[in-house]
C-alpha cells in the first residue's frame, strides 16, 4: 500500500535526498504516519528512524535545506532535532532497546527498522512510511496497525505485560489515546494494564502528570479517568479521588456517589473552557467530601468545610505529583475552596453585597469559578436543572452590574492607609487595619459608594468613635 500522494511536504524530499547521499534507508514513524492515516490534523512534529546515524542526517538534511535551521544534537539519546517551517523534526537511529525493571529508561543498542518497530508502544504508533527514493510511500506495518487503525483498537506491538513492565507510563499513554482517539483498549491489553498497575510507582510525578493533563485536555476526560480507575491505576496516583467512590446507607438516607458525580462535573465543563487548570479545579473539586462525611438524624448526610479541606488537600497533591507550586496551585486551591459560593447564592434572593462578597474573594477568576459551578450542576431532575440555571444567570448580570456600578473585582480601598495616618498624625498601628477594614466592609455591604469622597467622609465619622481627631494645618 503505497501512500505517496498523501507525503507532499517538502520537508520529505529533502529527507530522502539527504539519505540517499549519506547511503541510508529512512522512514517517517509514530504519531505522523497515524493521525495521517486517520486524517486528523499532526501536532507539528515528525518522528524519522534512520538505518544508521540518526545525528548525521539531521545534520545533512540541515545542510540541504534554506537558511540551513540549527540542529540541537542530544549525543547521550543519540537523537537531534530541527525546526524547518513550524515543524519539528526528530532524528533518531533505529535501536533495539532492554530493560531492567527497577527503571523505564532502557539499554539502547543500533538495530534494524524491525528492531525499533518492535519497540514502539502500540500497534498504531508502530506504523512507518519509507522514504527511500525506490520504494517511497510504501507503508510498512508488521503488526496490523492499519487494521487497528481502522477497528479503533490500542494494541501493543509485542505481549502486553512484557511491554508496560518494560515502561509503566506506557500504561497511561494507552488510556490516554483511547481517550484522545475514542478506541478501546484490547481486552488482553487492559487487563495487563490492571496486572501491572503497581509498576506506575517507579515513574515520576512530573511524568504521569504529563499524562493525566492530556487526558483532562480531551473531549471527555470521564473515558480516560474511568479506564484509569478500572484498572488501578488511579486509586494510586490519585487515592483522594477514589475515595469519593463509596455511598453509605444510614436510616434509609443515602447520597450521591461524588466519584461519578465529579467525572461528570469535568465532562459538563469541557465545551466551556480549554483551560487545563480549571479542568484540574473540576477534577478536584469535592476531594474534601470524603473525609468530611457525617451524619445526624436533623440533616441527614453533611459534608462541612469539605471546600476548606479540600483547598489544603489540593496542595498536598501537587507537592505529591510534583506539579507547579505557582499561581496554578492558587488558582485550583481558589476554585476548590469557592466551589459552593455561587451555587448556595443562587438558592437565594441575589443580593448586591452578597454578589460583591463574591466579586471580591474570586476577583478576576470569579467567571471561571461561575463556569466551574454551572458544570458542577448534575440534578437529573429538569424543573431544578433549569432552575439552577435560570438562577445562575441572575447572578452572572448581577456580577456585571455590581462591577460596573462598584468595581469591586481586585479592589483597591480608594483612601490608603498611608492617607489615614497622615489625617490622624498616627504611626503604623492597629487603628488603621481597623479603619481599613470598616471602609472595605462598607463598600461591601453597599453602605457608601467605592469612590473617594464617600470613603474619606466615612473615615472621618468612624475615627470620632474611636476617640481620633483630624489634624488641622
Amino acid at each position: 500500500m503505497n501512500f505517496k500522494s498523501q507525503l507532499d511536504h517538502p520537508i520529505f524530499s529533502v529527507i530522502t535526498k539527504a539519505s540517499k547521499e549519506l547511503n541510508q534507508d529512512v522512514y517517517v514513524i509514530g504519531g505522523f504516519v497515524r493521525d495521517l492515516l486517520l486524517q486528523r490534523d499532526f501536532k507539528k512534529d515528525i518522528d524519522i528512524v534512520a538505518i544508521g546515524n540518526g545525528i548525521d542526517l539531521a545534520l545533512k538534511v540541515s545542510e540541504l535545506l534554506p537558511n540551513k535551521p540549527k540542529v540541537q544534537i542530544f549525543k547521550t539519546y543519540g537523537t537531534a532535532m530541527l525546526r524547518y517551517k513550524e515543524i519539528d523534526i526528530e532524528f533518531v537511529g533505529a535501536r533495539k532497546e532492554s530493560y531492567n525493571h527497577d527503571s523505564r529508561n532502557p539499554l539502547v543498542e543500533n538495530g534494524t527498522l524491525e528492531d525499533d518497530q518492535n519497540r514502539r508502544d502500540f500497534t498504531i504508533n508502530a506504523l512507518a512510511f519509507s522514504l527511500n527514493e525506490s520504494n517511497f510511500g510504501e507503508l510498512i506495518d508488521p503488526f496490523n496497525g492499519l487494521s487497528d487503525l481502522e477497528n479503533k483498537i490500542i494494541k501493543t506491538p509485542l505481549n502486553p505485560d512484557i511491554t508496560y513492565s518494560d515502561d509503566p507510563l506506557r500504561m497511561m499513554r494507552a488510556i490516554r489515546f483511547a481517550s484522545q482517539l475514542d478506541f478501546e483498549i484490547e481486552r488482553e491489553s487492559l487487563d495487563a494494564i490492571q496486572r501491572n498497575n503497581e509498576r506506575i510507582k517507579i515513574i515520576s510525578g512530573e511524568r504521569i502528570v504529563d499524562e493525566l493533563n492530556k487526558i483532562l485536555s480531551t473531549n471527555k476526560p470521564s473515558i480516560g479517568f474511568l479506564h484509569l480507575y478500572k484498572t488501578g491505576l488511579l486509586d494510586i496516583i490519585l487515592p483522594e479521588l477514589t475515595a469519593l467512590n463509596n455511598v453509605e446507607e444510614i436510616e434509609g438516607q443515602t447520597h450521591k456517589n461524588n466519584f461519578y458525580h465529579t467525572l461528570e462535573v469535568v465532562d459538563n465543563i469541557c465545551p466551556n473552557t480549554d483551560d487545563v487548570w480549571l479542568r484540574w479545579a473540576a477534577l478536584l473539586h469535592d476531594i474534601g467530601k470524603a473525609p468530611t462525611k457525617k451524619f445526624n438524624k436533623k440533616q441527614g448526610w453533611t459534608f462541612h468545610g469539605h471546600e476548606f479541606l479540600g483547598g489544603k488537600m489540593v496542595k498536598k497533591i501537587f507537592e505529591r505529583l510534583h506539579m507547579p507550586l505557582n499561581n496554578k496551585l492558587k488558582f485550583v486551591q481558589k476554585m476548590v475552596m469557592m466551589s459552593s459560593r455561587p451555587i448556595v447564592l443562587s438558592e437565594d434572593i441575589v443580593t448586591d453585597s452578597a454578589v460583591r462578597r463574591l466579586v471580591f474573594d474570586a476577583g478576576e477568576d470569579v467567571d471561571d469559578l461561575m463556569t466551574l459551578c454551572e458544570a458542577d450542576i448534575t440534578t437529573k431532575n429538569p424543573a431544578k436543572f433549569k432552575k439552577y440555571h435560570n438562577n445562575f444567570d441572575i447572578v452572572r448580570r448581577k456580577i456585571i452590574e455590581v462591577e460596573e456600578r462598584d468595581k469591586v473585582r481586585n479592589f483597591q480601598p480608594p483612601i490608603s492607609g498611608e492617607e489615614i495616618m497622615e489625617l490622624f498624625n498616627l504611626k503604623p498601628s492597629r487603628e488603621i487595619g481597623i479603619l481599613k477594614e470598616a471602609v472595605k466592609e462598607a463598600i461591601l455591604e453597599g453602605e457608601i459608594p467605592n469612590e473617594y469622597q464617600a470613603a474619606y467622609d466615612f473615615v472621618l465619622a468612624r475615627a470620632t468613635k474611636l476617640g481620633l481627631k483630624k489634624v488641622t494645618k
